[in-house]
């Protein structure tokens, strides 16, 4: 079997060419940044290694003039200089150039350093007057460790020259390949097409350019030779060509128009209504129709009713306002899928004969189909014999497409609203369960224990369940403010810092705790539900510090990065987190673990009693799209 020759396209063969230069360009640039931060390590050693020599001659200092004081601190930091030295410090970055004379003198650096600490700074020390000679021959093993560094340094500044200078050839030599690539696979093969445009704008229709390559400047010349031949075609009847093109894109443009304008009608109509009567309008003008109806199915495909119509008399209206299956040629049936063309003077006299009467001939049936379920059709009415176009068909089936997925989408929007009224009464039901109805159902409790104390005559009892049924009622009317406070208070579509001030004026205002709110970092807004949400664990966490905690002040802290962390404190009486928070405290911190659940969100609870209680909220790193957060 004969085997195809293997071509190689113009990005291979410049990629080819390329990818080594670049590689080695590459690794010769990696292995530059790689001795510059060694060398940057090595001056940071040696400057380091100075000031050990400064602190040894402070430490002599310190010992001849008597300053025992200052001693132990100067010990403590040349011991951490030393201790750099070994381990380095990547942030500076410092990093001691390790080699045999390196770690040789480093080792005789901590060697006399041990003598040098034991005998001046530790215990009693002999007499000052040899403090100068041991300063002098100790700073003279740090100044051999600082020259062994410095000439490690050298070579790797060698090596470096090295690389600077192997790059620079490498990018001369580079360039000029890449030049001599770039005419040869590149230039060359322009300049000839170049040569054979300028012969077709002379008018030389025989021009052509010779395939030299198999690559994309092979395919252009192949393709540049097929359009001067296709030229030469069409010279001799050019005039014609335009205009079946011209009437063509006459066709096109006005299909688009059409299917604008009917996108148009899509995205502004609010209501079934405004959508039909303007779609009839617009399909009749498409069409070149003298009526049209649109009729829409019940879920059995047995009636038909009108929704909207245009050009049709009104007898015609009355009389087909609904029609069954069967009654007349209009109405689908559900097995056909099909634009009918119906000759109505052709055919046999229907049940129903509004269209003769009226005066019409042919009748167009387009079926309107939402995932191959029949929804309605819409018929064209015309008074002469008309037949359809492919195009025309295709058109009329792209618009009563465009028709169904609009009624679809009012479907979907209907069903929508009524879903966010119906989670909204859900968020209002459980409000009123988790704060009014409790307190409610204590006061029933307490109503009840009224009324067997009255019954039994027990004074100080009534007292007692009056002073009880005070207390539930002034809770009950916060919790009513609260809610209210809840409700009324949105954040802000752009920050919600706005909201959680005025959240912490309204706790001040009310409750006279000292508040104090501080952000740091800056992130972007939060997704505008998410801000909902989080705006609600707060005030939850700040209605729990009003109600239980006993405190003097609360602190709201908000941090942006890395990620969100909300955090609500307080110095109040707390409790042991081992057994959990008091009973009256288990609703609030449920509903705000059920809301920090909704947009994947961590929700803690830290408490120590008697050193007050943080609530802290962290945020996911990548929160959810606003249209998959539920709103409360």
């Amino acid at each position: 079997m004969e085997t195809s020759k293997r071509h190689w396209t113009l990005g291979v063969k410049l990629t080819l060419v390329a990818a080594p230069l670049l590689l080695l360009a590459l690794v010769s640039i990696g292995l530059t940044l790689w001795v510059s931060w060694q060398l940057d390590g090595g001056a940071a050693a040696v400057n380091e290694a100075g000031r050990m020599r400064m602190q040894a001659y402070r430490m002599s200092l310190s010992i001849g003039t008597g300053d025992v004081a200052a001693l132990p601190h100067e010990v403590r930091e040349f011991e951490h200089g030393l201790a750099l030295l070994r381990h380095g410090d990547p942030e500076r970055p410092l990093f001691m150039p390790w080699d045999d004379t390196v770690r040789a003198r480093y080792a005789t650096v901590e060697s006399h350093w041990t003598r040098f600490r034991d005998r001046w700074t530790r215990g009693d020390p002999p007499a000052v007057s040899g403090i100068v000679a041991d300063t002098a021959q100790f700073t003279d093993r740090i100044d051999a460790m600082v020259g062994a560094i410095e000439a490690h340094l050298s070579r790797w500044t060698t090596l470096l020259h090295l690389l600077q200078i192997g790059v620079m050839a490498l990018a001369v030599l580079g360039s000029a390949l890449l030049l001599f690539m770039g005419y040869l696979f590149v230039l060359e093969p322009v300049a000839l097409l170049k040569q054979a445009i300028e012969r077709i704008q002379t008018g030389d229709f025989n021009a052509r350019v010779a395939c030299v390559t198999r690559d994309e400047f092979g395919t252009l010349a192949e393709g540049f030779n097929g359009m001067a031949e296709h030229l030469q075609s069409m010279y001799r009847d050019l005039e014609a060509k335009v205009a079946a093109k011209t009437s063509e894109l006459a066709d096109k443009r006005e299909r688009l128009e059409a299917l604008y304008d009917v996108t148009s009608l899509v995205a502004r109509a609010g209501t079934l209504d405004e959508l039909a009567l303007g779609f009839v309008q617009r399909i009749r003008r498409v069409a070149h129709a003298d009526g049209v109806a649109l009729r829409w199915s019940d879920e059995a495909n047995e009636r038909y009713l009108m929704l909207a119509h245009v050009g049709l008399p009104a007898s015609m209206v009355e009389g087909e306002h609904c029609i069954r299956t069967g009654d007349c040629h209009c109405g689908v049936q559900p097995a056909e899928h099909e634009v009918r063309v119906i000759p109505i003077r052709q055919m046999a006299a229907p049940m129903l004969g509004h269209c003769r009467e009226a005066g019409f001939e042919t009748v167009v049936s387009i079926p309107v189909r939402l995932k191959e379920h029949l929804i309605g059709e819409v018929d064209l009415f015309f008074h002469a014999r008309y037949d359809l176009t492919a195009a025309e068909r295709s058109l009329l089936e792209a618009l009563t497409a465009h028709l169904a997925s609009a009624i679809e989408n009012l479907r979907l929007n209907a069903l929508e609203l009524e879903a966010a009224v119906s989670q909204e009464r859900t968020f209002l039901a459980r409000e009123l369960h988790d704060s009014i109805a409790q307190s409610l159902a204590f006061m029933k409790i307490q109503v009840q224990l009224m009324r067997d104390a009255m019954a039994s005559g027990e004074a100080a009892r009534m007292q007692q369940v009056i002073g009880e049924i005070d207390v539930g009622v002034r809770e009950c009317y916060g919790d009513v403010r609260e809610l209210l406070v809840h409700f009324r208070t949105r954040a802000n579509t752009e920050d919600i810092e706005p909201a959680l001030q005025t959240t912490l004026r309204k706790l001040e205002h009310q409750s006279g705790l000292s508040t104090h709110f501080n952000v740091t970092g800056q992130a972007l807004p939060l997704l505008p539900d998410v801000q909902i949400q989080v705006l609600h664990i707060v005030q939850e966490a700040l209605s729990n510090v009003r109600k239980h905690a006993g405190a003097r002040r609360v602190w709201l802290d908000v941090a942006k990065q890395p990620q969100w962390r909300i955090e609500v404190r307080d110095d109040g009486a707390g409790f042991d987190a081992e057994r959990g928070p008091p009973d009256e405290t288990h609703v609030g911190l449920r509903i705000m673990s059920e809301r920090a659940e909704r947009i994947g969100a961590v929700l803690e609870v830290l408490s120590t009693a008697g050193r007050g209680t943080s609530v802290v909220l962290t945020l996911p790193e990548r929160l959810p799209a606003a249209a998959s957060v539920p709103t409360a």
